[in-house]
Parts: structure tokens; sequence; C-alpha cells
């Protein structure tokens, strides 16, 4: 471990990877389990998502679904391209990415699959999954129907989740990932601040009497607003249904579900074919002319790619704060619900 500012401390890969097990562990969960965990909060902080790095594992321990009593993940019907699973009320970040295996498994074998999964919350990066689904050579598309923190356009409350909606394409070197939320600013974001004491921005959510507001805490009793207006509330709406296939319905709060669309591109042509017209395309379209101001047309993922290679050498830098929480949890264990 080095310590940086005051107020900043810099860990390696593995010092890293180590502190989120024992943490992810603390939780409550098992050591293989909580490796997957790790990795996945690990690999944020590594593409420069500090907000959904290590200290999204203190979010799981303050969620109060996370007290609740955890089943083994289950499939609750199935046919040979088509899975749905109950999550056992196991953390999103484990639950989705079984589902995520299942759908590489099915789709390897038969050309496509449809993979849905509830009772599961908090997912973490949709990227995460599909890039793991691109480089094993397939295309995925992912949507999320996510906990209510969203107003609808003109709305003043939450009716909608943050309700990201990601895909990836198999390319060289590394697959294409498009990940996206249709909120104005993501919620692991919005809790990132208000556990900093952080001002958000301006434009993206409203307080509780639908008025706009900078303050989180505020934020968290009112709504963030959706992305463009009306066309991020059309596509929060589109995974809100998504979420329905998903097997939202069988939720008491008929949210958190997720889906999975994800085929092999030799459905249609050959891979090499494939891969090989994508990346002629990304070639154009980064050699477009520039506007005055910029130095380069920069491809969805290019610079997360870009920050984890940086990153693996250097290690990654977190706050204080988050820090010492994670260590008290490994001292004392889940605190009690807030």
């Amino acid at each position: 471990m080095t310590e940086q500012a005051e107020d900043r401390i810099r860990l390696s890969v593995e010092e890293a990877r180590d502190l989120g097990v024992r943490a992810v562990c603390s939780a409550g969960y098992a050591p293989d389990d909580a490796l997957v965990i790790a990795n996945h909060v690990l690999d944020a902080a590594l593409c420069g998502y500090e907000y959904s790095g290590l200290a999204k594992i203190l979010n799981i321990v303050d969620s109060p679904k996370s007290r609740n009593p955890r089943t083994p993940i289950r499939v609750v019907h199935e046919t040979p391209v088509s899975a749905l699973y109950d999550g056992g009320n196991n953390v999103g970040m484990l639950g989705v990415y079984r589902a995520a295996e299942a759908a590489i498994a099915k789709a390897k074998q038969h050309g496509i699959a449809l993979i849905g999964i509830h009772n599961t919350w908090m997912s973490g990066r949709s990227a995460h999954y599909v890039e793991l689904i691109g480089r094993a050579g397939l295309v995925a598309i992912h949507s999320v129907s996510a906990s209510h923190q969203v107003a609808p356009h003109g709305g003043a409350r939450p009716a909608l989740g943050t309700n990201p909606v990601a895909f990836a394409f198999p390319t060289e070197p590394d697959p294409l990932v498009i990940d996206m939320g249709t909120s104005a600013f993501m919620g692991t974001d919005l809790k990132f601040r208000l556990r900093l004491n952080q001002l958000l921005p301006e434009g993206v959510a409203i307080d509780a009497n639908g008025k706009p507001t900078r303050d989180a805490g505020e934020a968290l009793l009112g709504a963030i607003l959706p992305f463009g207006g009306h066309k991020g509330f059309g596509l929060a709406l589109a995974m809100d249904v998504l979420g329905v296939l998903g097997g939202s319905g069988y939720t008491p709060q008929k949210t958190d579900s997720y889906t999975f669309v994800v085929m092999r591109p030799d459905l249609l042509l050959p891979i090499e074919d494939f891969r090989r017209h994508v990346g002629e395309l990304i070639a154009r379209i980064k050699a477009t002319p520039l506007q005055p101001g910029f130095g380069e047309i920069r491809i969805p993922s290019e610079r997360s790619y870009r920050e984890r290679a940086r990153n693996r050498a250097e290690g990654i830098v977190i706050d204080r704060k988050i820090h010492d929480d994670l260590h008290a949890l490994i001292r004392n264990g889940v605190p009690p619900v807030k």
C-alpha cells in the first residue's frame, strides 16, 4: 500500500483484490462468490470508475436487501436457447455474472440465447458482463430494470430505474463495448457523492418537492432525471419492459431484473468477416476530420481499456474514508440496517 495525499491511498491490484474479497466475505458471502464480486468492483476501479469500485461493497452492506435471507441461484424455466433464473436475493454482481455465464454456454452451443434473472439486485457495471461475452466471440445485448430512482419526463417522483443498456461486439484487439445509463446521473455515483459529501452536477436531480438540487441527500429523497428528457425516458421505459421479460413481475417491487440476448455472429456471416468489417467501420469513424478543440474521436470502451492497462501496472487510488470503512467492515461485520 502506497499513501498519496492525506485523503487518498494507492493500492496494488493484489492489495485491492485482497481487501475486496475480505470485505465481501465479511458481508456474508462464501470465498468463491466473494472473489467474483471483488473482481467486478476491482475491474470497475481499474477502468477508471472509482464510484463503482471498492466503495460499491459498502453499498451492498448498506442495502436492507442484504439482510434478507439468501438462497442458491436456481432455474425457474428453461429451453435449449433460454433460461429464466431466480437470483435468490444474491447481489447482482454475482447473480448477473452467473446469468452471463449461462448465456455464453447456450449461445455457443445453439447459436443464440435469451437469459433473464430476477430477485437479484445491484448488478454493477453492465460493461463487465458484455465484455466477458464479447471476448467469447459473441454479440451481446444486455438490459437492466433497476430499482426506482429516476423520475419520468415531467414527473416529480421516481418511477423508473437508472436502467442501463449495454452491447458488446467481438473485434480486434478487444471487443467493442457500449454501456450507457438512461438517466442523467448514475445511482451508484449519487451514493458515492453522498458518502463523501460532494455536490452533484447541475441539472441531474430534483428534491422531494420536484425542485432542482445538487445535494445528494436531497436527491435520494427526490429523484434523478432521465438523460435527454423524453428520449432517455423512452429508453428507460423500454428497459423496464424488457425487465418484465426477465421476471420483474415476480418480485415484490416489480423491479431489479436483467436480460441478455446473445448470439454467434456466424448465424449470419463468418466470424472472421464480422470482426474485419467491424474493425473497418471503427477505423473509418476514427479517421473522420476533427472539430476544433478535439484531439481524437474516441470509440466507446477505448478510454476504459487504456485506464485498465495503466492501472494494472500502477494500482488504483481510493479515498481514505472508503479504505477505512472497508477495514471497519472486515473487523466488525455487517452493521445494523440504517
